[in-house]
């Protein structure tokens, strides 16, 4: 859906270019923007190397471990119904460390992995190896929902993109979104909360 609506913009604006007689233009934007592209690939690459490196550090390390057994209180809250011990923990904590690390891209592969365990748990409740409500196959259950809500939400301590961008296209002072970005963030990860744990409430 994605690739149809950048495809309809592109277009349109170059057909409006041509019926304008601004096709100088809309070339000019097309070569100055692809080489910000380039240029902001560059950055962006080097900033993912520094910090997917950090996270990888941390896991050799067990400091990836020691938060994990750290969150179990907050997991424990989020997704009462998987079992302490189930691999998606570990991967669910996992993927909102990255993301409190503002490491969206280290933070996807996790995410896979969660909701691939999650699926497993849900098929091992339909042949009644674990607890909880039983769904059709091909319905996603409550901790799925729930995880990607707040996955979607995620808090970030480290706005790593943004940063990035700012710093990209010459800001003064790059960091000064940390503090604003940590608020808002926050504030969605709380509806988000808020928001899964009534819906929970209202099917149970």
């Amino acid at each position: 859906m994605l690739d149809i609506l950048w495809a309809v913009m592109l277009l349109t604006g170059i057909l409006y270019g041509a019926l304008t007689g601004n096709m100088n233009q809309v070339t000019d934007a097309a070569l100055s923007s692809a080489k910000e592209a380039v240029s902001l690939c560059i950055t962006m690459a080097g900033i993912v190397a520094m910090w997917v490196g950090v996270m990888q550090i941390a896991r050799t390390s067990g400091l990836v471990d020691k938060m994990t057994k750290g969150m179990q209180p907050l997991l424990a809250f989020l997704f009462p119904r998987i079992p302490g011990e189930h691999r998606a923990m570990e991967f669910i904590s996992a993927n909102m460390i990255a993301n409190f690390l503002g490491l969206g891209w280290a933070a996807t592969p996790f995410g896979l992995k969660a909701m691939e365990e999650l699926g497993k748990l849900e098929e091992e409740r339909r042949q009644g190896k674990a607890l909880g409500t039983v769904r059709e196959s091909g319905m996603a259950s409550n901790e799925m929902c729930t995880f990607l809500i707040l996955n979607i939400s995620s808090l970030q301590l480290i706005p790593v993109n943004i940063i990035a961008y700012r710093s990209q296209y010459g800001s003064v002072n790059p960091t000064a979104i940390v503090g604003p970005a940590i608020v808002a963030t926050l504030v969605s990860t709380a509806v988000a909360v808020v928001f899964c744990k009534g819906m929970e409430r209202r099917k149970h």
